[in-house]
């Protein structure tokens, strides 16, 4: 079940039963972004990880816009429905409950009416390693933690949800060589047939392996195992 509570001029949703001094500490944190690298392939996004009492170590994404618009309105979105924090929030939840690993969604927060700024607040996942770069590190355990992946892709075609931005950067394995899928903004389920959607997977994860030099397995693999 998600709780809504509104703090000031902030909009919290969250799965966890969250105190106001948390909620707060939150809200404090949201103005103090830390951009960080968390792709092999690249990619940034500003992130903040801190340790909050009660709950433990979380991770709070900032949306940021892309493309040439982030020019004139980077963190603000024009609000039509439920923000994109919302949408991946749900999308977390629903993909966890079919079995894929992700990380554990905790709350999603919102501030404006017409225009709005968004986070969404996760659980650290402990010392991750994205499989690009595990990939040219140790063939082995990326053809190890390739096999996990492959199998959580194929529960996504399986239940008509795509990621729109699955490459090796966006999958990592944690110290327990655990695998997990990351970033699902503006994921959502697919009305095609299953094979255009694993296509639209299968091209993606070409596209970034090729692009950044990164190991032919990658590509082989999951072109032959991906269900």
């Amino acid at each position: 079940m998600i709780l809504t509570r509104s703090i000031d001029s902030y909009h919290i949703g969250y799965s966890l039963k969250l105190t106001e001094p948390q909620l707060r500490t939150l809200i404090d944190l949201f103005h103090h972004p830390k951009t960080a690298d968390v792709s092999a392939l690249g990619g940034r996004t500003a992130v903040t990880l801190e340790e909050i009492t009660g709950i433990g170590s979380v991770v709070i994404k900032y949306y940021h816009r892309g493309g040439w618009i982030r020019y004139f309105m980077k963190q603000r979105y024009f609000k039509l429905g439920k923000t994109r924090a919302r949408r991946e929030f749900e999308l977390l939840h629903a993909v966890g409950n079919l079995g894929i690993n992700v990380p554990e969604p905790i709350a999603y927060a919102y501030c404006g009416r017409l225009f709005y700024r968004a986070w969404l607040v996760t659980r650290e996942i402990h010392q991750p390693l994205s499989l690009a770069r595990l990939s040219l590190l140790d063939e082995e355990k990326a053809r190890a933690a390739l096999i996990s992946a492959i199998e959580q892709v194929s529960l996504l075609i399986q239940n008509a949800i795509l990621h729109v931005d699955l490459h090796p950067g966006n999958v990592i394995v944690d110290s327990a060589e655990k695998v997990y899928l990351l970033d699902f903004d503006r994921g959502h389920v697919y009305h095609g047939s299953r094979r255009k959607l694993k296509d639209r997977y299968l091209t993606r994860w070409q596209r970034a392996v090729r692009k950044h030099g990164l190991p032919t397995i990658l590509t082989e693999m999951m072109q032959k195992e991906l269900k």
